[in-house]
Formats: C-alpha cells, sequence, structure tokens
C-alpha cells in the first residue's frame, strides 16, 4: 500500500480539477484507487481484531467516489481530491456508525467515527433518548483520558435542549446536538509511510469503538428509508 502514490495523485487531481485531465490520467487514478484499497483491505483486518462486525466487506463497497454533484454548489470543480471510505457492519452506510477514512491532501485527512448524518429525525431522537437514559454511561466514555487526549464531539447542534428533554439534564449540551461524531486530523506527513499510518489509524478507531458501540445501541433498531 503505496500511500504516497495516493497522496500524489489527489495532489495533482486538486491541481488540475477537470474532466479532461482526469481521463487523460485514468491509469494514474486506477494505480493510486488501488492503493488505497490495498490500505482499506488491510486496516478492515485489524479493525476487525477489536471489532469482528466490520469483516467480510470487500474495500469497493466501501468507497465514494471522487465525482462531485455540482447542481446546487458554486464551485463547480467536477471531482473531490479525496479518497473515502466508511467501514461498518452494513459497509458504507452511514448508520449503523463506523469508521470512517478520509485521505485528501493540504492537511484535511482525517479519522472519524460516529453519526455524522443529521436528516434522519428517528435516528436524532433515538440517540437523543439514549442519552438521556444512558447519561452516566455517555460520560464515562467522553471523559475518558484516551478519548479526551484524541477527540472531542462534534456535530450540528440547536441553540436549546429541544422540547421533551430535561434542560437540567447533566448530558443537556449533547442532547442539543442532531449528530455525534468525531474527527481526528491526519498531517500529510503521518501519511508518507503507509505501515506506520495503518498501525496508527488502527489504534484511533480502537479508541472510537466505545463511542460507536454507544451510538449504535442507541440506533438498533433504526431503518434506513427506502429510496
Amino acid at each position: 500500500m503505496d500511500t504516497q502514490m495516493i497522496l500524489r495523485y489527489l495532489t495533482d487531481l486538486s491541481a488540475n480539477n477537470d474532466r479532461e485531465w482526469y481521463h487523460a490520467h485514468k491509469a494514474d487514478y486506477q494505480a493510486a484507487n488501488a492503493q488505497f484499497e490495498a490500505l482499506l483491505q488491510a486496516l478492515i483486518l485489524r479493525i476487525g481484531e477489536f471489532d469482528g462486525s466490520v469483516l467480510g466487506h470487500a474495500p469497493k463497497e466501501l468507497t465514494f467516489k471522487l465525482v462531485r454533484d455540482t447542481r446546487f454548489s458554486h464551485d463547480k470543480s467536477p471531482y473531490n481530491p479525496a479518497f473515502r471510505a466508511h467501514i461498518s457492519s452494513m459497509g458504507k452506510l452511514p448508520i449503523p456508525v463506523g469508521y470512517y477514512l478520509m485521505l485528501k491532501p493540504g492537511g484535511q485527512s482525517f479519522l472519524g467515527g460516529g453519526l455524522f448524518a443529521d436528516l434522519f429525525k428517528d435516528a436524532t431522537k433515538m440517540v437523543r433518548d439514549h442519552i438521556s437514559a444512558h447519561g452516566s454511561r455517555w460520560n464515562e466514555i467522553i471523559t475518558a483520558p484516551a478519548f479526551q487526549a484524541h477527540f472531542t464531539v462534534g456535530g450540528t447542534r440547536l441553540k436549546n435542549v429541544p422540547s421533551g428533554y430535561d434542560p437540567a439534564h447533566p448530558q443537556a449540551e449533547y442532547l442539543k446536538h442532531k449528530s455525534w461524531y468525531l474527527e481526528h486530523p491526519i498531517p500529510d506527513a503521518d501519511l508518507l509511510d503507509g505501515a506506520a499510518f495503518l498501525s496508527h489509524a488502527a489504534e484511533i478507531f480502537r479508541l472510537m469503538k466505545p463511542f460507536n458501540d454507544f451510538l449504535n445501541a442507541a440506533l438498533a433498531r433504526f431503518k434506513m428509508p427506502e429510496r
């Protein structure tokens, strides 16, 4: 898994973000994508050592396309120069939550976990209810020294605690959230050694697991809307 090849390709795509260049360098994309899938395969196996639910998915089932939807964007660049994947028991669906990886040069790479999507009202209510009912466990997870050393809970949120929840609840600030996620930044320099990055990513994802487990317990009865 040549992470330097991945970075080179994405850097070049960022500097030449047009369809003509992309199609003229299709072989470069295929080579870099093969390296990314090799990295994913190795990462799946490493995650599987502490979370066996992710095993059984092929890397290509977990990745997202480079092509951007520009219909409602002022930025008409056709490609997102990033390799992205979501590793979970159900593949790349946002629920159940899993382990998110984005490689994007320029200091924009990160490892993520938790619920990024805030469009599913049922999911938001399920998580709020779970935090409300299991506030001590939530607090135990987010105040653990290893967690605080690496993560801060992010997510879109309301200004006030929503109706139906106690504004005086010890976890009231988290009841305001509509999504709950973690982002651990990865500098470009940390991607130069593929083996070292693999070990680091696996350890960061291991530390995320209790957070993911809490959210997935809350979302156990959630069903993705049918298209």
